[in-house]
């Protein structure tokens, strides 16, 4: 069985789109089943947030595979599966592993760094264990996942990278004590610049989001007041500093819509905020590009490498333990298979030979299994070391086939299972 990926995100798809494929209670248990359901897959667990939904299966067949789990996302989200395939995002085996990684290191987020994603990933896991739906490929895989999560967020320095961009936009802002700020968004990103603005002294924080209610809980958090989504043009004529974040994919800032100075700050990819608006007099705009040309995008990057470093030493160790633990039944069924011989040849000796005292006996039995067991060991370390390699699955089919194995015997799977 081989690990599959299939999903969409903020970098594929529109947030309207995420907003109509995301499900969630009942829904997502009933996908949860539907995916595993499939003839197709062995394993299912479905990551869905406001930023992303992923299916990951174990699969045998890809091409089936991927056109089944792609058609249950468009029957369970309405969209059609013709709508809904252009933002899909396919990994398979080594690749969704990898993927897997990042995501929970924050390094896919729209926030980098975010660690909220390592809580949702966990509660994830949490649901497709009580429903069933994952077994030991997928829970082994997701839950060394969240070990390589929380030593990214331990060891580096990516959980102040969100933080700095921010930080570096306001920065160019000047003093912010006794301004007003209009946020537009609540997502992460938002949220963390409202946090932001609120301990820099700005008391007058408006925030407008397409979901009025969770506009209002992040406004409610710092002390401000929340407006439906379209009353943003009427809030900018009296804000002297805005802050966007909506992921919309389109601009919902235009020129058109200033009529005062105003310091623009647009965290959001693709932008917010057309970048038309520079030519508005007194109007300063400032996107993810300024910061990074301020200097502070350097230190975001060295954090994202430094994961990216780390998420490649571990997907290494993830694969080279996977292949080792693939061999491991074909070495157990060798020396199952060795035990046999020796047991069956030295009933056969004692029987022509049964005057044999014991303490013959004993030194017979014992020099037979030290001769079968260095014959044995060399090879059998061999294999297990070659099976970390690429290919390396060929070394224990070329044992299978010399030795006539069957790693799949029941004496064979119960001691793998101890």
């Amino acid at each position: 069985m081989s690990v599959l990926a299939i999903g969409l995100s903020h970098r594929t798809a529109p947030v309207a789109l995420l907003e109509r494929v995301s499900v969630t209670g009942d829904a997502l248990a009933k996908l949860l089943h539907d995916v595993q359901d499939d003839p197709c897959v062995a394993e299912a667990m479905v990551v869905s947030t406001c930023n992303r939904v992923e299916v990951y299966v174990t699969v045998d067949r890809f091409h089936a595979a991927v056109t089944a789990v792609s058609r249950l996302l468009g029957v369970h989200s309405g969209v059609p599966v013709e709508e809904l395939t252009p933002h899909l995002y396919v990994h398979y085996e080594e690749r969704a592993v990898e993927h897997l990684f990042s995501v929970v290191c924050g390094l896919d987020s729209m926030v980098v760094g975010e660690g909220q994603i390592l809580g949702q990933v966990r509660r994830s896991l949490k649901l497709a264990q009580r429903r069933g739906t994952v077994g030991a490929t997928l829970n082994e895989l997701v839950q060394q996942a969240l070990r390589v999560g929380k030593r990214a967020h331990h060891e580096t320095g990516i959980d102040q990278a969100g933080a700095s961009l921010v930080t570096a936009g306001l920065t160019l802002a000047g003093d912010l004590a006794g301004r007003r700020a209009l946020v537009v968004g609540a997502g992460s990103m938002s949220s963390l610049a409202a946090a932001t603005l609120a301990r820099a002294g700005v008391t007058d924080i408006v925030v407008a989001n397409r979901t009025y209610d969770r506009g209002a809980r992040l406004a409610e958090s710092v002390g401000g007041r929340a407006v439906e989504f379209s009353a943003v043009a009427d809030e900018l004529a009296g804000a002297d500093l805005v802050i966007t974040c909506t992921g919309a994919g389109r601009h919902v800032i235009t020129p058109g819509m200033l009529t005062r100075p105003v310091f623009l700050l647009d965290l959001a990819l693709p932008h917010d905020i057309d970048p038309a608006v520079r030519a508005v007099p007194g109007v300063t705009l400032v996107d993810l590009e300024t910061i990074q040309d301020s200097g502070i995008g350097a230190r975001e990057g060295d954090a994202v490498a430094s994961v990216r470093a780390l998420v490649a030493e571990e997907l290494r160790a993830y694969l080279d333990a996977e292949r080792a633990s693939k061999v491991t039944p074909t070495v157990v069924a060798l020396r199952s298979k060795a035990a046999d011989v020796v047991e069956s040849e030295l009933g056969r000796l004692l029987m022509r030979v049964p005057d044999l005292d014991e303490r013959a006996r004993d030194e017979v039995t014992m020099t037979v299994q030290r001769v079968v067991d260095k014959l044995l060991h060399e090879p059998t370390v061999r294999v297990k070391r070659l099976a970390t390699c690429p290919g390396g699955d060929h070394y224990a089919e070329a044992l299978r086939e010399l030795f006539d194995l069957d790693p799949k015997m029941p004496e064979a799977v119960r001691e793998v299972e101890l």
